[in-house]
This record gives structure tokens, sequence and C-alpha cells, in this order.
């Protein structure tokens, strides 16, 4: 009787097998890659600050502060501020242009964000975070992270400029998050860069 069940049971086994290959093989292939070819890039910032974590993110982490700390107006346009949803306005150096990017993640001391698909536009799958960790009870460091798709950019020189123009972007916001929660005044906004330089002409 238990070889019986034992064969039984095997018999089952075999069958539940047999039945998830063939539903495998009568699925629909996946959907082709809206970009065939991503080139995933990321950048990763830690800065040090001289005061505990707590503190730093009752300082400089709800979702609209970066109004102060990346020098940019900053407002809610859907859900509330800090949870899940939540739809935030950039805009970021004039000229009448918004950034819209939707609060995709949080824990009790970091929050992850992304931007949305605009029509005509390739999606890039851009992220941030931004989290602070204790390092001491009266130490913490301020970690900014970004990933996005840099395939859509001409070549690997531009999209070398690209994750550097974003390092030294976020570089800086970190720097003015450590000032604000130090208690000190942000460092001068760096200026703003000059046009590219002309090409010479051909000769």
């Amino acid at each position: 009787m238990g070889f019986g069940l034992i064969k039984a049971a095997a018999g089952g086994v075999l069958f539940l097998a047999a039945s998830a290959v063939s539903a495998s093989a009568g699925a629909p292939a996946p959907a082709p890659l809206a970009i065939e070819h991503p080139i995933y890039l990321s950048v990763w910032l830690e800065t040090p600050v001289d005061r505990p974590a707590a503190q730093v993110w009752a300082r400089v982490g709800k979702y609209c502060d970066l109004a102060e700390w990346l020098r940019a107006s900053c407002t809610i346009t859907s859900g509330k501020d800090g949870e899940l949803g939540a739809v935030r306005s950039l805009g970021i150096g004039g000229g009448g242009n918004t950034i819209d990017e939707i609060l995709v993640g949080k824990t009790d001391m970091s929050y992850t964000y992304t931007q949305p698909v605009r029509v005509g536009q390739p999606y890039i799958l851009y992220h941030g975070t931004l989290e602070v960790k204790p390092v001491t009870a009266t130490t913490s460091k301020i970690i900014y992270s970004l990933v996005w798709d840099g395939s859509t950019l001409a070549d690997d020189a531009a999209r070398e400029r690209n994750k550097t123009q974003r390092s030294t972007t976020f570089k800086n916001a970190s720097l003015n998050m450590k000032a604000l929660a130090e208690g000190r005044p942000m460092p001068p906004a760096a200026p703003p860069a000059g046009p590219a330089p002309a090409a010479p002409p051909a000769r």
C-alpha cells in the first residue's frame, strides 16, 4: 500500500509537470521591448553628515524639500507629500519647463521616484532614490542613487557626458543637504554652463 501511495503521488507530480509544460508551450510570447537594446547607467553618491540620521531626514527628506536643496520650484500636483503615488512638479532653471516625478517607493528614511511616459519620447526608465542611513548614534550618510537607460543617446561619449552631468547635479544637491542638516548655509550655486564652443570650420 505504501508503494501504491508513492507511485500515485509520483504520477501526480508528473501530471502537474506535464500540465505546466503544456500551459507554458501554449502561452503567448512576450511583446518585444520598446527599446530593443537598453544600456542601463547608474550613479551612486554617498555624503557623510555630522548629524543623526533621523535629524537629517527630518530636515531634507520631505518629497518637496528638494525645492531648497536642488534650488528648484516644487509643487505637489497629485496625492499627498510623502505618500506613495504623490506627484511633484519641478521647475528648474526658469523658462517655464517642468518635470513631473511620481513617488513609487518609500521607507522610514528613503524614497524612490520615477518620471512618467511622454508621448513621442522614449521611456528611459529613470529612477532616483534618496536615502539617509545611520553610521553611528550621532552621524549618518546621505545616499543618492540613479538608474536610467542611456541607449537613446548617440554613443558612449554622449552617455559618459550625461552620466557626469547627473553626477555633478546630485553631488551638489547632496552637499546642499549636508549643509542644511548641519545647520550651515548651502554652498554658492554653480554658475550656469555657457554655450558649447563653436566647431572649427571645415578645412
